[in-house]
């Protein structure tokens, strides 16, 4: 119900989920060969990774292909990681380049038809009515970048400088447009739920 209470919750930021924090230790012992530390850090960012993939791809097994690809890449370069304190930022790197690949190899440019991106989704995977109903609606409604935005702050648990920083835009875009996008869904999303 996470995205659902970022929606309708009138003072968001005070019930806000807590960032995923990876120990970056994590990431070394994976460079390591630990498949103990792989299987821990994918049972912790597994979600996040595949909703991130979502955002961008909008489509249910593009975005499952990418976010095994983004953990076959965590293992093979996981050595190479530099301790910087941002791990997720990391990874979700990895996932957007991914994304941006696959858009490259298919020449696609993700405009599908509202009925099409209801059965891409596969909101199956989505426990939560409300969430679904959310999530169903921010692809509908929202812009992509207003989409990923919330997606990374509500399921990923990101700070807002986290993706500023990640989505390479000033703190004070991702701000606005993250309370922009708010706003229509709780608007959309008042005779609904």
């Amino acid at each position: 119900m996470l995205v659902f209470m970022a929606v309708t919750d009138s003072d968001a930021h005070v019930r806000r989920q807590e960032s995923v924090q990876i120990d970056e230790t994590l990431l070394q012992r994976i460079g390591a060969g630990e498949k103990e530390a792989f299987l821990s850090l994918y049972e912790q960012v597994s979600n996040a990774v595949f909703a991130y993939a979502l955002s961008l791809v909008k489509n249910r097994a593009d975005a499952e292909d990418i976010m095994q690809d983004t953990f076959l890449k965590i293992r093979s370069a996981a050595h190479l990681y530099e301790p910087m304190g941002k791990p997720m930022a990391w990874i979700l790197t990895i996932t957007r380049n991914l994304c941006m690949m696959h858009f490259r190899k298919a020449k696609h440019i993700g405009d599908e038809k509202p009925e099409d991106l209801q059965i891409s989704l596969g909101t199956d995977r989505i426990r939560e009515t409300e969430d679904r109903i959310v999530l169903e609606t921010a692809f509908r409604i929202l812009s992509d970048e207003e989409r990923k935005i919330i997606i990374l702050h509500a399921v990923s648990g990101m700070r807002h400088r986290e993706i500023a920083d990640l989505m390479e835009m000033p703190l004070a875009t991702v701000l606005s447009k993250y309370n922009r996008g708010l706003k229509k869904l709780k608007k959309e999303l008042e005779g609904k739920v």
